[in-house]
């Protein structure tokens, strides 16, 4: 018997269909489906729900029915475990997602089977404030971590630190710290490079910075670094998309790889160039 987790974009009607039929399937097949309270509900079986901190623990693989916000959503919830995640392609520019819906129940086959690959994908880890033991709260993400203004009448000035040592106060928008995979998430939208998503490193990208030095930085995977606020304003800071806290100044974030990646299944080698072209209309002249 398997352990299989179900994630499943809300606002997909169709992606929720096939999660039912899929979680019935499996179910008598004999295996165990969680999902979280919120997709339980959109697929209509309460009896599967799962808290979130329950979530994790013991499962096999995970399968999401979305776009790539959903493989965002299975890595929060799967954190640094280093479960399997298969991604069923409800969403449309998709990088992440590996299957058609029409071919899930033939990749859920193969990965009980054991029949896949897997390609792994560096986490960032994302510290700041406290936690309730006094401890610093701490998150994963696939993408990035964003600490940027709150509202649009004021710049950011933020002081940023390599390993310890100061590097420069950036005037902008916001900073956005992402991974590898993440170079074609906000950071691409805001000027940033595409880095190919199996490499590690840290990229570091401006929004709309209001300095001279404006491009964005990619630094070693060992890296650490530490954004401090230091506009008396704020900031907020999000990650995955997730808004998780609103900063005050000299409150600080500090960003660093992950030494535990994501594990994402894969069936046939998806040459990264090849990806691009696809989603971005490049044809060869």
């Amino acid at each position: 018997m398997a352990v299989i987790g179900l994630i499943v974009h809300q606002g997909r009607p169709e992606a929720a269909a096939t999660a039912r039929d899929l979680s019935t399937w499996l179910v008598g097949e004999g295996h165990q489906v969680r999902m979280p309270p919120e997709e339980a509900a959109a697929v209509s079986r309460p009896d599967l729900e799962c808290g979130s901190g329950r979530f994790a623990p013991g499962l096999d693989a995970v399968v999401t029915l979305g776009g790539d916000g959903s493989i965002l959503r299975a890595v929060e919830l799967v954190g640094e475990s280093g479960v399997p995640i298969l991604g069923v392609n409800f969403g449309r520019m998709a990088y992440l997602t590996e299957v058609a819906p029409e071919d899930a129940r033939s990749a859920i086959d193969q990965v009980l089977a054991g029949d896949h690959g897997v390609e792994e994908r560096m986490l960032l880890t994302v510290e700041f404030g406290e936690n309730a033991s006094g401890g610093r709260q701490r998150h994963v993400a696939l993408n990035e971590a964003v600490v940027e203004r709150p509202a649009a009448s004021y710049a950011l000035r933020l002081g940023v630190a390599l390993n310890g040592e100061q590097f420069t106060t950036y005037a902008a928008d916001g900073l956005i710290v992402s991974t590898p995979t993440g170079s074609t998430a906000y950071s691409l939208s805001a000027g940033g490079p595409v880095i190919d998503p199996t490499h590690r490193a840290l990229l570091l990208t401006p929004v709309s910075p209001h300095m001279l030095f404006d491009r964005s930085m990619v630094v070693a995977a060992d890296t650490e670094l530490r954004l401090e606020v230091l506009t008396d304003r704020g900031a907020v800071l999000s990650v995955d998309g997730r808004r998780l806290a609103e900063l005050d100044q000299h409150d600080a974030v500090v960003c660093s790889a992950s030494p535990h990646p994501a594990r994402l299944v894969t069936f046939e080698s998806r040459r990264f160039h090849q990806v691009l072209k696809a989603k971005f209309g490049v044809n060869d002249r």
